[in-house]
C-alpha cells in the first residue's frame, strides 16, 4: 500500500477540522434556536405574571374603595339613629327587559316563577352572609322587576322560548312568591329606566335601607344617578347584579361589589330585547301591573313560602401588529375582557380595543392559563367556575419544578393534582 503523502494528510486533517466545525455550527445554531424559543416563552409567561400581579393590585384597590364607601355609608346610618328606630330594608330592583330570566324557568310557568324567586332570594341571602352584614332587628326584603310585558313576550315567542300562557304563569308565580315581590309593566319606551332611577334615588336615601341589589342594562344611562348617590355617601349600599351581560362599563369603574347570578338569567339576550321594543298589539293580552299593591308598607309581615369571547372580540377597533406577539402589543389585550368579563372598565390598564382572530384568542387563553386564579390561590371558590380565564391547575402538575422549590405561584389547594396511573 502506498504511503500517504504530506498533501493527502494535510487534506485529511482539514476535512476533519471542517467537519467538526460544521457539526459544532449545526449544534450551536440548534441550541440558539432552542434558547430563543425559551426566551420568547419566558417573555410570554412574564407578561402573564405582570398582568396577574396588576389584577391583584387593582382588586385590592377596588376592595379598598368599596370598604371606604361602606364605612361612609355606615357612619351616615349610625349618625341618623337608624338602628334604634327602624328595621333594615334590603331591596332588589331589576330591569326585566335587559335581564331576562332563564328560558328554562320561564318555560316552567308558575313553578318556574317561584323557583326564580327562591334562587334570587337565596343568592342575596348568601351574598349578605359572605359579607358578614350585621342586621339589627327584623330584616325586610323587597324585590321589584320593571319590564314591558308585551314587548318581552313578543321576543320570547319569536325565539320559541315560551307561549303566552307560560309567560303569564311565570310572571304570576314570581309575583306571588311573596307579598314583597312586585312585577311592574312599564309599557314601551324608556319607562323602566325612568322608574328605576327614581326608585334608586328615593330608597337609597332612606336611612333604614341597608342594601340595594341593582340589575340594570348595558346602555350606561345611570351615570348621573350613581354620581348623585356617591355624592350623598350612599354608594356603599349598592350591590350590582351580574345579569344577562354583567354591569355596564361605567358602573364597573365605580368598584362596587358584584353578585353573581349563575343560571338565573338568560346569558345571550337578543339585542332588540334590550332596546325597549315599541308597542306591539297582541289581542287578549293582560297589560295590567302584576303587583300586590302600589306603595307597600315596609312593616308588613313576611309570608313563608354568561357573551362569548369571540363575539366580544369583534367589537375591537384596532388590528394586531402581526410582527409582535400578543403580550408585546401596546397595550397588550386584556385577558379578562376577551375571555371572560373585565370589571375594571375605563380604569383597566390593558386594551379592550384589539380585533382578535379565533387563533389569537386561543393563544390568549392558553397564556392566561399559565397564571393562577386569585380566588383559588387564596382558598376561595372561584365564582366563574369553568368560565374563568385564569389557571385553576398548575400547567406543571404534580411534577412542577417550581413546586419542589416551594416557589410555584399556584399555591391553592388542589392546584397540583396527583398523578394518575397513566402518568407514571
Amino acid at each position: 500500500m502506498a504511503t500517504p503523502t504530506v498533501a493527502d494528510l494535510n487534506k485529511q486533517m482539514w476535512d476533519e477540522a471542517l467537519t467538526r466545525l460544521l457539526d459544532l455550527s449545526t449544534v450551536t445554531i440548534k441550541r440558539n434556536a432552542e434558547l430563543e424559543a425559551r426566551v420568547t416563552e419566558l417573555e410570554v409567561e412574564l407578561s402573564v405574571w405582570k398582568q396577574a400581579h396588576t389584577n391583584v393590585l387593582e382588586a385590592a384597590e377596588r376592595d379598598k374603595k368599596t370598604h371606604n364607601a361602606r364605612v361612609a355609608t355606615l357612619n351616615k346610618q349610625l349618625s341618623s339613629g337608624l338602628f334604634k328606630n327602624q328595621n333594615p330594608l334590603v331591596l332588589c330592583v331589576i330591569d326585566g327587559d335587559a335581564n331576562v330570566f332563564n328560558p328554562s324557568l320561564i318555560a316552567e310557568g308558575h313553578k318556574g316563577g317561584r323557583l326564580a324567586a327562591q334562587e334570587l332570594t337565596k343568592g342575596i341571602a348568601e351574598f349578605l352572609a359572605q359579607e358578614e352584614v350585621q342586621v339589627f332587628g327584623r330584616l325586610s326584603f323587597w324585590v321589584t322587576v320593571y319590564l314591558h310585558k308585551r314587548g318581552l313576550l313578543s321576543m320570547l315567542q319569536s325565539e320559541n322560548i315560551c307561549s303566552a300562557d307560560q309567560f303569564e304563569a311565570f310572571i304570576t308565580g314570581l309575583s306571588q312568591a311573596s307579598p314583597r315581590f312586585s312585577i311592574v309593566d312599564v309599557g314601551p319606551g324608556d319607562g323602566a329606566d325612568v322608574k328605576i332611577k327614581e326608585y334608586l334615588q328615593t330608597y337609597i336615601s332612606l336611612p333604614q335601607t341597608l342594601r340595594v341589589f341593582f340589575g340594570g342594562g348595558q346602555d350606561g344611562s345611570y351615570g348621573t344617578t350613581f354620581a348623585a348617590i356617591e355624592k350623598d355617601d350612599s354608594l356603599g349600599k349598592i350591590v350590582l347584579l351580574h345579569g344577562a351581560n354583567g354591569p355596564s362599563e361605567n358602573l364597573q369603574q365605580l368598584s362596587l361589589p358584584i353578585m353573581q347570578t349563575e343560571g338565573l338569567f338568560m346569558t345571550n339576550v337578543p339585542g332588540y330585547a334590550q332596546r325597549r321594543p315599541s308597542h306591539i298589539p297582541l289581542s287578549g293580552f293582560n297589560n295590567n301591573v302584576m303587583s300586590e299593591s302600589g306603595l307597600i308598607s315596609p312593616q308588613s309581615e313576611p309570608q313563608s313560602s354568561a357573551p362569548s369571547p369571540t363575539s366580544r372580540a369583534t367589537y375591537g377597533k384596532r388590528l394586531i401588529d402581526p410582527t409582535k406577539p400578543l403580550h408585546k402589543q401596546n397595550p397588550p389585550p386584556c385577558n379578562e375582557h376577551y375571555l371572560m368579563t373585565c370589571t375594571k372598565g375605563v380604569n383597566c390598564k390593558y386594551s379592550h380595543d384589539w380585533l382578535l382572530t379565533s387563533e389569537q384568542l386561543e393563544v390568549l387563553a392558553k397564556n392566561a392559563k399559565k397564571a393562577p386564579c386569585n380566588y383559588l390561590k387564596n382558598g376561595v371558590d372561584c365564582p366563574y367556575g369553568d368560565r374563568c380565564c385564569w389557571g385553576h391547575v398548575c400547567p406543571g402538575g404534580a411534577r412542577c419544578f417550581h413546586l419542589s422549590k416551594g416557589k410555584c405561584w399556584f399555591k391553592g389547594e388542589d392546584m397540583h393534582p396527583p398523578l394518575s396511573a397513566q402518568d407514571y
